[in-house]
Order: structure tokens, then sequence, then C-alpha cells
């Protein structure tokens, strides 16, 4: 089974060896993306990195939920979620449409 996360560590490391840069470094402009998002994300509700695609910051209101098992009826609270969605061109290079 393939891996399906990736740690910042894991990032920077694949940064270092293909650049050469000492691993402080490519650590800090890691977390310095990941800042920016954030960032982005709490002032504009939106982040758009170009080619890659959309970060969105969306407001969910409050509902009522109900568990499967039991129908028991539980107050689920308002809370932001964030959705990405994928560049164009990105869907095209991931489905083997677009080589490097």
């Amino acid at each position: 089974m393939e891996k399906q996360n990736i740690s910042r560590d894991e990032i920077a490391d694949a940064i270092k060896s293909e650049f050469g840069f000492n691993r402080k470094l490519c650590l800090d402009i890691v977390n310095d993306i990941v800042d920016i998002i954030i960032e982005g994300l709490q002032s504009d509700k939106k982040v758009k990195i170009h080619n890659f695609g959309t970060f969105k910051m969306n407001a969910k209101k409050s509902r009522i939920g109900r568990n499967p098992k039991t129908k028991e009826e539980f107050n689920i609270s308002s809370r932001n979620v964030i959705t990405f969605k994928a560049s164009k061109i990105l869907l095209k290079y991931i489905n083997g449409k677009i080589n490097n």
C-alpha cells in the first residue's frame, strides 16, 4: 500500500536532495509556505497557487446530526472547513495528459 501522508520534514528532505540546500533552510522554506497559506486563509478566506489549485475556507452552520446506530440526535456545532480545488493543469498532469 502506498503512503498517503507526507510530513513537512519529508518535503524539506526532498528539497534538500533536489537543490542541495542545508536541511534547516529547506525546513524553513516549507514552514514559510505553510504559514503563508494559513495567513492567506485567515485574512482573505482564499489562497490561489497558479497552476496548482485553490485553498478556500468556508463556514459551516450548526446543524442536527444523528448517530446511525442509535438514531440519537445531537448538535453539530458551526465550524470553518478548508477545501482544495485542483487547477485544470494539475488535473491534466495527474491524469497523464501532460508530461513534465
